[in-house]
């Protein structure tokens, strides 16, 4: 990591010798002026200026007009000005034209170091925000939502038709499917990818609690409310509320935020100010909002005020054509991060993958391959790798695959009564009625096995009651 660079400008020699001599022994890449177009040259190249001292009367110009030269060059170059003559107009015009701070000559040098560690670090966090804000920006982009099958893809193009708008938009799914991913690959693909991207889950805050959290509250509103806070609402003023679990909001509280979407405004618990916002709205829920409506669960006017722009998700099992490259996806990510192998999964372990029905959709399967990235650590993933209910999942679709069903219908309760009887005898006859092997193919415990053996009444050849 480079050090920070810093330039000196001064025509004042013994100033730039002693800020040199302090600022090199911190580490630092300090380089000295005492004209402006010798700094002009010393800026010059892609080298960053991360700091810049910057007297305010030079031989040959304005020290506020360099600053601005400056910044041009390097936007977020942080500058003091120094200056021996201050006057409230110069230390205006300075603070208005960017300045980090102004110094007025002789200064004490500890407080000048002071104010230099100051401006360095709030540098250095811009340049983290700025980083973190580049690389949230390329994980959100479109090609980062993971998927070759038809349902997703329309999914995509829909977000990308929607990105662009401000409009509220319902994301539903059902639990894992990412949901928020979409929420923020909208967010970061819209104008307003450069403001906050909030989120709240309604679900997991108690309810006498969400209120404070979605609008703030003032000092002494409750018990507790020992000093005023700032609601998620107001803390996405300029970029996006995402409103995760929305199905989960009380009916109390549906009617306070269908204001705030109507009006783009809300109170804080116990004020009578009124606190006005510009945030986009993205909610979520895994639950079927028209049958709440219908219900009486959830209003209808919100639910009407939300879904402008409905977005569905599709489960896993709906595009199994993306499993292999899901796979692929969290193998490179897991193996790298924790420094394994991962290179491959077997015919046989991806046929049973792409049947299981993934109850935890794309979390479940994330999870799945993170356990396996610790545990196998290198190779390809087979079989035996498997948890015990993934690979019976081949078998059981496999089997009922070859089901038909009459015109005239059939007994669910006797249909799997016999479809047990006839897993249970196959594993019997399999193992020439050993109890204990077969217990073992059917994944039972012994017990289990004899009792429905003894229920069912079912017996060997030659055998009336079987022990």
């Amino acid at each position: 990591m480079r050090s920070q660079r810093v330039l000196i400008l001064d025509d004042e020699s013994s100033l730039r010798t002693a800020l040199f001599r302090v600022l090199d022994r911190k580490g630092l890449n300090v380089i000295t002026a005492n004209k402006i177009e010798e700094a002009k040259v010393l800026c010059q190249g892609d080298t960053q200026v991360d700091l810049a001292i910057v007297d305010l009367n030079l031989p040959d110009g304005d020290g506020i007009e360099f600053m601005g030269y400056l910044k041009n060059l390097f936007p977020a170059t942080e500058v003091i000005i120094l200056t021996g003559h201050a006057t409230i107009e110069s230390a205006i015009r300075a603070t208005q034209k960017g300045a980090f701070h102004f110094v007025t000559k002789p200064f004490n040098l500890e407080e000048l170091m002071s104010l230099i560690e100051k401006a360095l670090t709030h540098k250095k966090l811009q340049q983290e925000n700025q980083q973190l804000r580049s690389e949230l920006n390329k994980k959100y982009k479109f090609d980062q939502i993971i998927g070759n099958s038809e349902q997703i893809q329309g999914v995509l193009r829909l977000i990308e038709r929607v990105a662009d708008s401000d409009s509220t938009v319902l994301v539903t799914g059902e639990s894992g499917t990412g949901k928020e991913l979409i929420a923020r690959a909208i967010h970061y693909n819209s104008p307003r990818a450069q403001g906050p991207f909030i989120p709240i889950n309604c679900g997991a805050i108690p309810s006498e609690l969400l209120e404070s959290e979605l609008f703030g509250h003032v000092k002494g509103a409750f018990t507790g409310a020992i000093a005023n806070r700032v609601g998620r609402f107001e803390m996405a003023d300029g970029g996006t509320i995402f409103l995760d679990e929305i199905g989960d909001l009380e009916p109390s509280l549906q009617v306070k935020l269908l204001r705030a979407l109507q009006e783009r405004s809300f109170e804080p618990v116990g004020s009578t100010k009124t606190v006005t916002v510009n945030a986009r709205v993205i909610a979520a829920t895994n639950l079927n909002l028209d049958e709440a409506v219908e219900n009486g669960r959830f209003r209808e006017d919100l639910y009407y005020r939300l879904n402008v722009i409905p977005i569905t998700v599709p489960a896993l099992r709906e595009r199994k054509a993306d499993i292999p490259l899901l796979l692929n996806h969290f193998m490179d990510i897991f193996s790298k991060n924790k420094g394994r192998g991962l290179n491959g999964i077997t015919p046989d372990a991806l046929d049973c993958l792409v049947n299981y029905p993934w109850p935890g959709n794309i979390r479940e399967l994330e999870n799945l391959v993170e356990r396996m990235t610790i545990l196998k650590g290198h190779g390809q993933i087979d079989n035996s790798d498997l948890p015990v209910k993934y690979k019976s999942s081949k078998a059981a679709t496999a089997d009922v695959g070859g089901l038909e069903i009459p015109d005239a219908g059939m007994d669910f309760n006797s249909a799997v009564d016999a479809y047990e009887n006839a897993l249970i005898l196959k594993a019997l006859e399999k193992t020439g009625w050993n109890r204990n092997q077969a217990a073992a193919l059917l994944r039972l415990n012994r017990t289990t096995l004899v009792e429905k053996i003894k229920k069912k009444g079912l017996n060997p050849p030659n055998e009336v009651n079987p022990s």
